[in-house]
Order: structure tokens, then C-alpha cells, then sequence
């Protein structure tokens, strides 16, 4: 058993939910230099593509402490090798001559520009994002901010910019969950203000599908920080949770990054669906919170005090069996089981914590069918 075998299931019934579906993450990385630790060399992001059965990504180069040309270079020679599958991003640093790399980058073939304000240490009113911004405008290319954790908030300058340079396609990576608090509302007048899906929050990502309209969010798993098939169970679960049509998925799940690829007009997915009143499921809220306190703990360096979220979590599903939601219970159930087997057989493997994640994104969509026993 492997966390792709325990995954599958899952994503095989969100997928008969929406009938036919082709993936493309808009979020991957190559690199064996980041001073996190971790890695990911063109096999590995092609077998993940592969599991998801996904046609392509975006792909640019992870955190290169000696600098982005080369790291550029080697991206754009892996895209070139693979065929149109593999969609190159340049990465650059606007403390190293940014502009002057970006033009050089998308003239070797590069269809789009990664900014990452926590890894270079740099807010988007520095002097050389505008003049990123206004060759993204230029070359109708996306630019992709890194809009997560551990940055100041960057939505005012982001809108700003998307408002001065109507051809830039900016996407903002991680739900822009930096300013996610007001900018879904400013994204409704900004057709050119999109967001990626690669983040692990369920109450971020149920905000993110309800409020933003679907033709301004383009699926990504921040992949090797996440894997394109668990990210996308998770991610679809909560949009159809939240009321989304299956087009409207279909447009999300690769039909706009496929649009921004190719530098045509964007897709109008329609308006935001909004906010619906929907039954309370206490008890499966209270899981959910629960499971993600054990994912964080885990994440965080935490393990004793993730295990004992963890064990409050599995007393959790102790509910009665007449109760409505007892199925997604008994389900979420085997999750878990199956979560403990592959941490006991692979206890150093990381990534098996975003188990938890998807158990708690199941505790939040309870009208989304699980799989059978």
C-alpha cells in the first residue's frame, strides 16, 4: 500500500461527480537546491502528473539561493524535452536584475513569470515589479505571486497592478490567503486577477470557491509540497460541496490554465456562487477542526501533541450509528486507518500527513459522496 493506492478511491468518486475531467496544475516545481530540503527532479513530477493522469503543469524553478538563470535554463530544457505537457515559468529575484532575466527567459521559450515575495525577501512595490508586470502585459503572460504564509499582506499592490496592466494574467498562488479577507470582492471587477488552488485549508478553499468566480481559479498542488491526485480530491470535493457545476469545475480544473498557456482570451466561468445556508454538521465539524489540528502539529515539527489531536480525532467518529452522517464517519474512519498503517511502514515520508488534510476536507463536504467500503 502507498498514499497514491489509498488516494485513488477518493478521486476516483469525485471525478464520476463531475463525468469527464482533465487536470492541469498550474503549480509545480523543479529543484534539488532549496534550503527547506526539499526536492523534485523531472521523473518525480512527471510520475506525479502521471498518477492524476493529469496533461500537464506549470513548472518553474524551487528556491535557488545561487540565483535563477541557470536553475531557468535547466526548466526550460526539461519543457523542451517533454513536449507541450510541461508548461515553463521563469523565476526571478528582483534584487538580481529581474526584468532583464524575465525578457531573456521568455524569449528561450519561458510562458510565464514566478515571483516569490517570502523566499527573496521582497514586497510588489519594489521598484522592479512594475517592470515585471508591465512585460507580463507586454507578452500576455501569467505572472504567479506566491500569496500564502509568511509574507505582509500584498493584496492592495496586487490589485493596483492588475488594474494598470489589464493584458497581465496575475495569478495569486495559495488562495491568496494573504488578503483573501476582502480580495475575492475585488477580484469580481478584475477579470485578470486569478487564484491558485494549492493550499490545505478547507474553510480557505470553501471561501476561495464560493466567493471568487470559478474563471479566476486555476487548479495547483504546490506539487512536491503536495501531489497533483490528493490535491485535486480534496480541492474538487470542497467546490462541490459549495455548489459548483461540473463546467464550472471543468474550467478550474484545466480549461483556463490551458487558455493562459496559450495566451488566448480567458474563459467567463460565470459569477461566484456565493454563500449558501446549508444544514449544521456539528459533529463534523468538530472533527474536521480536530484532524486539522493534528495535520499542523504534524506539519509543524509537533508529533506527540499531532498524535493526541490525532487520537481525539478517531474518538471522534465514535458517533451513533443512526445519525445521517455516519457513512462519511466510518469513512473518514479507513482514512485514518489507512493513514496510521503507512506511517507506521514509512514514518520519515512527509508527505502521508496531507491524509489529514483530506480527512478533514471530507468532514467538511458531507453531500459529496464517499467511496464505497
Amino acid at each position: 500500500m502507498d498514499l497514491d493506492t489509498v488516494t485513488r478511491p477518493w478521486f476516483n468518486a469525485v471525478c464520476r461527480q463531475i463525468g469527464s475531467l482533465e487536470l492541469f496544475d498550474a503549480h509545480t516545481h523543479l529543484g534539488v537546491s532549496d534550503p527547506d530540503g526539499f526536492k523534485q527532479t523531472p521523473a518525480e513530477l512527471e510520475a506525479v502528473l502521471d498518477a492524476a493522469g493529469a496533461i500537464g503543469c506549470f513548472v518553474f524553478p524551487m528556491h535557488e539561493p545561487d540565483g535563477y538563470p541557470a536553475a531557468n535554463d535547466r526548466v526550460l530544457a526539461v519543457a523542451a524535452a517533454a513536449g507541450p505537457r510541461l508548461v515553463p515559468f521563469c523565476r526571478v529575484d528582483p534584487y538580481a536584475d529581474a526584468p532583464a532575466e524575465a525578457r531573456r527567459a521568455i524569449a528561450a521559450g519561458a510562458r510565464g513569470i514566478k515571483l516569490h515575495p517570502r523566499a527573496e525577501g521582497f514586497t510588489l512595490d519594489h521598484p522592479a515589479i512594475r517592470d515585471l508586470f508591465a512585460i507580463a502585459d507586454e507578452q500576455q503572460v501569467p505572472i504567479l505571486v506566491h500569496a500564502g504564509r509568511g509574507i505582509p499582506a500584498l493584496g492592495a499592490h496586487a490589485v493596483a497592478l492588475a488594474h494598470e496592466f489589464p493584458n497581465a494574467r496575475v495569478i495569486l498562488a495559495h488562495a491568496g490567503v494573504s488578503d483573501l479577507a476582502w480580495l475575492w470582492q475585488a477580484a469580481r471587477e478584475l477579470p485578470n486577477l486569478l487564484f491558485d488552488s494549492a493550499w490545505w485549508m478547507p474553510a480557505d478553499l470553501l471561501a476561495l470557491f464560493a466567493l471568487v468566480p470559478p474563471g479566476q481559479i486555476v487548479f495547483a498542488s504546490d506539487a512536491p509540497y503536495g501531489s497533483t491526485m490528493l490535491a485535486a480530491t480534496q480541492q474538487l470535493r470542497l467546490a462541490l460541496q459549495v455548489g459548483l457545476a461540473p463546467a464550472q469545475i471543468r474550467v478550474i480544473a484545466s480549461q483556463q490554465s490551458l487558455r493562459l498557456a496559450a495566451r488566448e482570451p480567458l474563459i467567463d466561468g460565470g459569477p461566484a456562487v456565493g454563500e449558501h445556508e446549508q444544514r449544521q454538521h456539528l459533529l463534523l465539524d468538530r472533527l474536521a477542526e480536530l484532524l486539522q489540528m493534528a495535520a499542523q502539529l504534524s506539519f509543524r515539527g509537533a508529533p506527540e501533541a499531532g498524535a493526541e489531536m490525532l487520537a481525539l480525532a478517531r474518538q471522534a467518529c465514535a458517533v451513533p450509528d443512526g445519525i445521517a452522517d455516519a457513512p462519511v464517519f466510518a469513512a473518514i474512519e479507513r482514512l485514518l486507518d489507512s493513514y496510521e498503517r503507512l506511517a507506521q511502514e514509512a514514518p520519515e515520508d512527509h508527505g502521508l500527513r496531507s491524509l489529514l488534510t483530506l480527512a478533514a476536507a471530507v468532514a467538511k463536504t458531507p453531500d459529496v459522496p464517499v467511496p464505497a467500503t
